[in-house]
């Protein structure tokens, strides 16, 4: 299962069940860390992730 939002330009991952990594793949096809939030990590543990947090 997999649940993907585009909110202000942004890629949100709320839920990645896939077995590959929907992330992964994103980054592969060129998609910057600055566009994909880890939505599915509370807000105060994405400043870790090196993605944007919001």
């Amino acid at each position: 299962m997999l649940q993907i939002d585009i909110k202000d330009e942004k890629i949100w991952i709320q839920h990645d069940g896939t077995e590959i990594g929907i992330v992964n793949e994103l980054l592969d096809l060129g998609v910057p860390n600055s566009d994909i939030v880890l939505a599915f990590l509370a807000p105060y543990k994405r400043q870790y992730s090196g993605f944007v947090v919001s």
